[in-house]
């Protein structure tokens, strides 16, 4: 029965369609284009924005010419939330000539809604236009592109230049009171909007900026009525109505939120922040899945907003799909706020998927800005931890702890301020009790953190154990365990913890370098190398896996060559990635290839021309190559791009003195100390070059305003007597030595200070103050190293032999400890001499200078052949280093090798008064 009836059903379904369609063919066919246009501008007088698009749709089709249905169908498109085809509108449009002045003024609003706010800048900042409406319009889109790139000076000129053009024009108006807002002024703000609505009361946009405003001083009723204000004035008022909903959601009412949204999809069903609102209200309920569809349609229309692709990265973040979350909040990540959500998110998905180099790489340029952020500390010292670096994680940890100690919902900060002021058992007590009650891992993470820190190993396995119940899928939870049990020299259980970490996450990278460094302990950089080819295999993108085998390479005596091969494969895994590019230039600077460098800093600054430390490595590298005036343009460069940063103006400096340009060297450096007040690097540098040009007295004032910078540190007294030593002015050196001494003391003045008494010709009053200073101080090792060095200037072998060798007593493993002492026991004939270089050589092999002082002693006693090896192999890590290739001509000098020693000398004398000792060399010249 079905069957049949459905025949004569869908004959008449499909006979009612084609009667549909004629006549639908009839009545279009039957109007011109300029009786649809009439009716698509009425419709759009009405706000029927769907009507107006079907209008000038059908005109279209009948005439494709049409340049005012172009522009007026893009109108329409934009207000019904399709800012994509509304671009392509407009392009027709002004292929078909039609008026600029009111094509380019929607086009730029068309761009700042599709979250181009660069393209707004770049093409149409210069438009020339002729009437003063179309230039304010044009320029309050300029003013808001540049507020969204955090640029406040061009935004409030461009605002400026709006009312210019049109006084009292009410878009700049707004925008100068949100331009305010940006900058802290929220009162300011307020009374331009009041200002602007006490004349214009319906002016529906100032209304809801007011509700911003109000929401941001915690006016919370306050802001909701003027949200209300502004959608009595205009029912239709989208952003009027999102911003009641967004207020429903930041309160929780979630069932209001529903309501809401159910009226804004009533006239905007299919607009971009409908589907985004829809996005929110169903992250805030947890329905991730559904929540995924709805921004996904948004993207779809606007796939650059930077909300959007904010939003739906923390989406796929709940969804635990990490790199599709890393994929969104890394496009959204320049759009938004330095501090801002998708940042942090983005440092959670990536501790979170064991990536924790990646979040390295993101905390690390905005380290310097969240003091005040106890939640970005945390972060931080979460993701110092996963890379390996105990000691900063509890830094940063303490740092959280102390902003906010007071705060009930935080004892974990609570714990960690009395860790800071020493009352270790109640803190311990409250971190535990934290960590066994909350799900999380901040509290965990504090505490093994703190344990490890005071190598109290025992207690950090015990909270490491109660981590891994929580989180017994977590590498990060192996690769702490043995790090405790390397620090109770358990390695054989160390290697097991890194191997678990390993069998959860193959990529894992902090457990296969905790591997390869026991690895090359135990002699073995094969399997250091299988360890991170390991990581690369899983991971084709670990940066961290590239660079580690590099510099194990490098560490093998692997030539340049092959070392910035696995460099270049780094960077073509990652070519955003700064990482690998710096280290690329860094390689070939350190080994004098100036051509190889330049070349990479401008691969580098091409690829990623506004990254700070890209253009600080090729202006480095621009400096080596002494071109001083490309060097000078990729610094101005920077301190465009960084004005708050003194580094650019201190490099100039530097180049500025290279080039022998001191008056400007002085100039760069107080623009530095403009930016930064208390730069030391600045003041430094002035003082320097006020003593070079004979200003005595300028120089001790800058000394003395450090002092009252500083008025707890050595600091400025070490200024000011090494202002005097440069003087040879002994006494006032030392005065200024002794009150930096009394008042904030350490090794550095104490050093200071000895080296004074014994330059002023006081030997005994020296002698007496070191032994003294030992005496009271016995652990200090950086001031009996000084004493060391500074005995061995003297040529005072025996007293170096005895401070190194009290050295190497508490520290049997320092392997620079070891060298030196090789080098004085040499002088003093000491048996144990060449014993202590092997030594240095085997706990840190491939340093040239430890390499060099083992050639000189293998040499002595005759084995010329591995000496001279040796000697070779240095060079090639180190090949700018003269004084090493003149103890290589020596020795082949003495081999008969005296074509080699030629060579070896030639290239030394090349470098001229770079080289102090070139007497010695043209002496050997001489005899060869």
């Amino acid at each position: 029965m079905k069957t049949r009836n459905s025949v004569p059903a869908l004959r008449k379904a499909t006979a009612s369609a084609l009667l549909a369609t004629l006549l639908l063919l009839g009545c279009g066919g039957g109007e011109k284009p300029a009786d649809l246009l009439n009716q698509a501008k009425e419709a759009l007088q009405k706000n029927d924005h769907k009507t107006a698009v079907i209008q000038l749709k059908n005109a279209l089709q009948q005439d494709q010419q049409l340049a005012e249905a172009r522009f007026l169908l893009a109108r329409a498109l934009l207000a019904g939330g399709d800012p994509a085809g509304a671009e392509v509108e407009l392009r027709k449009a002004q292929e078909l000539n039609y008026s600029v002045e009111q094509i380019t003024p929607l086009l730029a609003r068309t761009l700042l809604m599709m979250g181009q706010a660069d393209k707004v800048i770049k093409d149409l900042a210069n438009a020339p236009l002729a009437t003063a409406e179309a230039r304010a319009d044009l320029q309050t889109s300029i003013g808001q592109a540049y507020l969204l790139q955090d640029k406040p000076q061009q935004a409030e000129a461009a605002y400026a230049a709006a009312l210019a053009a049109q006084p009292g024009y009410a878009p700049a108006l707004i925008g100068e009171a949100r331009l305010k807002a940006t900058g802290g002024d929220l009162p300011g703000a307020l009374v331009i909007l009041d200002r602007g609505l006490q004349d214009s009361p319906r002016l529906y946009e100032a209304w809801q900026l007011k509700g911003d405003l109000l929401q941001a001083q915690g006016d919370g009723a306050g802001a909701m009525a003027a949200y209300r204000k502004a959608v009595e004035v205009k029912p239709d008022y989208l952003a009027g109505h999102a911003a009641i909903m967004r207020q429903q959601l930041a309160e929780n009412q979630l069932d209001a939120a529903a309501q809401q949204l159910a009226t804004i999809k009533q006239f905007a069903a299919n607009h971009p922040q409908t589907h985004y609102l829809t996005a929110m209200l169903a992250y805030q309920k947890k329905d991730y899945p559904a929540a995924r569809d709805a921004i996904l349609l948004m993207l779809r229309v606007v796939p650059d907003n930077p909300l959007g692709l904010q939003l739906a990265g923390l989406i796929e973040y709940e969804l635990k799909a990490y790199p599709q979350a890393e994929d969104y909040l890394l496009k959204a990540l320049p759009k938004t706020p330095e501090l801002g959500i998708a940042r942090r998110v983005l440092i959670a998905s990536y501790l979170r998927d064991g990536k924790p180099a990646k979040a390295l790489a993101l905390i690390e340029p905005v380290l310097g800005k969240i003091d005040k952020d106890s939640n970005m500390l945390a972060l931080a010292g979460q993701v110092f931890l996963q890379n390996g670096q105990v000691d900063k994680a509890g830094q940063y940890f303490a740092k959280a702890a102390a902003l906010d100690p007071q705060n009930a919902g935080k004892r974990t900060s609570l714990a960690m301020v009395n860790l800071a002021r020493g009352d270790t058992d109640t803190a311990f007590r409250d971190l535990e009790q934290v960590a066994a009650a909350d799900p999380g891992n901040r509290a965990d993470l504090a505490l093994i953190t703190a344990h490890l820190q005071r190598r109290a190993f025992d207690p950090a396995l015990k909270a490491i154990a109660a981590l891994e119940k929580k989180q017994p899928e977590n590498p990060l939870v192996y690769n702490l365990r043995g790090t405790a049990l390397l620090g109770k020299r358990d390695v054989a259980g160390a290697r097991k913890s890194f191997e678990q970490a390993l069998a959860l996450n193959a990529a894992y990278f902090p457990a296969a370098a905790n591997l390869a460094s026991l690895d090359m302990a135990d002699k073995k950089p094969d399997e250091a190398k299988k360890r991170f080819e390991a990581v690369v295999a899983k991971d084709p993108k670990s940066t961290q896996g590239y660079l580690a085998l590099a510099e194990l390479r490098s560490r093998t005596g692997g030539k340049t060559e092959e070392v910035a091969t696995l460099i270049n494969r780094a960077i073509a895994a990652n070519p955003q990635e700064p990482a690998p590019r710096l280290a690329l230039i860094g390689l070939y600077l350190g080994k004098n290839e100036v051509k190889s460098a330049l070349a990479a800093g401008q691969d580098a600054v091409a690829a990623l021309p506004d990254r700070p430390e890209i253009l600080d490595a090729a202006g480095r590298a621009q400096q080596a190559a002494q071109d001083y005036n490309q060097a000078l343009a990729t610094y101005g460069k920077l301190a465009a791009l960084k004005p708050d940063l003194p580094l650019p103006y201190l490099r100039m400096a530097e180049i500025e003195v290279a080039a022998k340009n001191k008056p400007a060297a002085l100039e760069n450096l107080r623009k530095a100390l403009q930016v930064q007040p208390n730069s030391l690097e600045a003041q430094r540098g002035i003082m320097m070059l006020e003593l070079d040009a004979g200003r005595t007295a300028e120089a001790i004032v800058v000394a003395k305003e450090v002092q009252k910078q500083r008025p707890k540190e050595a600091i400025g007294y070490l200024f000011e007597g090494d202002a005097q030593a440069a003087l040879k002015n002994w006494p006032a050196a030392i005065a200024a030595y002794r009150v930096g001494l009394k008042e904030a003391g350490g090794p550095d003045v104490a050093a200071k200070l000895h080296l004074a008494l014994a330059s002023s010709g006081n030997l005994s009053e020296a002698d007496s103050f070191a032994a003294g200073w030992l005496k009271e101080n016995a652990k200090d090792t950086r001031f009996r190293f000084y004493l060391a060095g500074h005995a061995t200037a003297r040529k005072d072998y025996a007293t170096a032999a005895r401070h190194y060798r009290v050295l190497l007593e508490a520290q049997p493993e320092n392997a620079i400890v070891l060298n030196n002492l090789a080098w004085v026991g040499a002088q003093t004939k000491d048996p144990k001499a060449l014993e202590y270089a092997e030594k240095a050589n085997r706990l840190v092999p491939n340093q040239p200078a430890q390499m060099d002082t083992l050639a000189v002693l293998l040499m002595d006693k005759g084995d010329t052949q591995r000496a001279l090896e040796l000697f070779r192999q240095a060079l090639e890590l180190a090949p700018q280093a003269a004084v090493i290739r003149v103890n290589y001509a020596r020795a082949l000098i003495k081999a008969g090798q005296k074509g080699e020693a030629r060579k070896q000398l030639d290239e030394v004398a090349k470098l001229g008064d770079k080289f102090p000792a070139q007497a010695e060399v043209a002496e050997l010249q001489k005899g060869l």
